[in-house]
């Protein structure tokens, strides 16, 4: 097969010349397995400790129910590694594959909030808690950095995160083998001290009853469900893989490499919220560490956030090209991370409730994630993941997918409704939904957005598949 260095334009330490356009058969290469690490990397990471924290720490869940829905909340990514299988399929990425569901022009507006808006918010909250970390970690060392050096500090972390965006796909997947076992080896003795230090008699103060704890499971699950769902981009990275690719091997190392340490940190997570104040954990967690850890775990954090940060800035610029701006991957990947600096730097220096906002404005995103999610796997299914990325890079009036006036208005009423109904379902810091507010607060939006978005979508266009095949 094919090695990673030997394919022009996809070389590790060489600039990935490719964008959004498809990828010829003679420029496919790579294993399938090669897929475990390049998802393990980013998601050996703080947030996943953070997430299980909330579901003790903030839902008042007790330790055993967290450790069952970090497992349920995180069998999401079984979605996520069937979307990657049309990566494959199709030689081309998630936000050209999407032009089946909503059309040439109606998937432009599509990839603008489900792509790159939600790509830019990551990059900038992630940019901030590596950012912190990295406060912390010169703390340990006695320096106490000023505005400017902490400004100097976020650039940095930026540019490094960039600069693996930009060498793109082959120089990632080359990286994040020994990233995710550096990260692995980090939070493994994490996980014994934590383990180490766990109150296992642990109660919360006012235990759960009844619709109350129907909702703390429903919370929870959604909270952990979030991670997955946000990587709706998952094709990004299998379309160099050969077309003969078997599309389960596709899923399953996608699917294991994201899961299984999504899985491990989370549970950590929780089971830390038995002993310390999870709200602050790189903070909080330097009560159960040994001094000579505390740098490398913060260390680690850095790094587990640069590895997620990366990917998600490429996904970005694959999806500017895709609404339709005239730029060079390697430009567009530069510019929204640019957009992604100066949003950190006015949420760290300037606004002190702004990354507030943003997170509040991203627990609404399941309302609009999970409906997604469900659109493409229904659109994978009825097509049986036999899609042509020539056919799907046609933007003219003639192409298959140009549907009506370049829209394909049943999917995106499958969408619409389907969020709708997701809205209608929810219970966030900022909003109620009257079903919820009806169930005493219990949240259905994820189920109900992806079932409801799924059913319609197949139900309109069960008959109209083979037309655009």
């Amino acid at each position: 097969m094919t090695s990673i260095d030997t394919v022009p334009g996809d070389r590790a330490g060489q600039i990935e010349q490719r964008g959004i356009e498809y990828v010829p058969d003679g420029e496919r290469h790579g294993r399938p397995r090669e897929l475990f690490a390049l998802w393990a990397a980013p998601n050996v990471n703080y947030v996943s400790l953070t997430l299980g924290g909330m579901l003790t720490g903030l839902l008042g869940l007790s330790w055993q129910a967290g450790l069952v829905i970090t497992v349920l909340g995180n069998l999401l990514w079984v979605l996520i590694g069937i979307l990657a299988a049309s990566g494959t399929s199709s030689g081309t990425p998630s936000e050209v594959v999407s032009r089946t569901m909503f059309g040439i022009r109606g998937n432009r507006v599509n990839i603008a909030i489900t792509g790159w808006l939600l790509c830019v918010s990551y990059i900038a909250l992630n940019l901030a808690a590596a950012a912190l970390a990295a406060f912390a970690l010169a703390d340990v060392f006695g320096w106490q950095p000023g505005k400017p050096a902490q400004v100097a500090l976020v650039i940095v972390i930026a540019a490094v995160t960039l600069t693996l965006s930009v060498y793109g796909h082959a120089t990632i997947t080359r990286l994040y083998q020994p990233f995710s076992a550096v990260l692995g080896g980090a939070f493994l003795i994490l996980g014994g001290y934590v383990l180490t230090h766990t109150n296992w008699d642990w109660r919360p103060a006012e235990p759960l009853h009844g619709a109350a704890l129907i909702a703390a499971w429903m919370a929870g699950i959604a909270i952990i469900g979030s991670g997955p769902l946000s990587y709706l981009n998952s094709a990004d990275f299998a379309r160099y893989l050969p077309r003969s690719t078997s599309a389960r091997s596709v899923a399953g190392w996608t699917f294991l490499g994201a899961f299984l340490p999504s899985t491990i940190i989370s549970g950590l997570g929780v089971l830390a919220g038995t002993v310390i104040d999870m709200t602050d954990p790189q903070t909080t967690l330097r009560a159960i560490l040994p001094g000579w850890f505390y740098p490398v775990f913060l260390l680690a954090v850095v790094l587990g956030l640069i590895a997620n940060n990366a990917m998600t800035a490429y996904s970005s610029g694959l999806a500017l090209q895709a609404i339709g701006v005239k730029l060079r991957r390697s430009v567009s990947v530069l510019l929204d991370g640019t957009v992604g600096i100066l949003v950190t730097l006015y949420a760290l220096f300037v606004s002190e409730n702004f990354l507030d906002t943003v997170s509040q404005a991203l627990q609404l995103s399941i309302v609009l994630v999970g409906p997604s999610v469900a659109i493409y796997v229904a659109d994978i299914l009825l097509r049986r993941n036999d899609y042509d990325g020539e056919q799907l890079s046609d933007e003219t009036p003639g192409s298959p997918f140009w549907y009506s006036a370049g829209v394909n208005w049943h999917g995106t009423i499958a969408l619409l409704t389907g969020m709708v109904a997701a809205a209608l379902c929810a219970d966030t810091d900022v909003y109620l939904g009257p079903v919820a507010r009806a169930l005493s607060g219990i949240d259905l939006s994820l189920p109900v957005g992806i079932l409801v978005t799924g059913g319609l979508y197949t139900v309109l266009m069960r008959g109209r598949v083979r037309a655009t095949m």
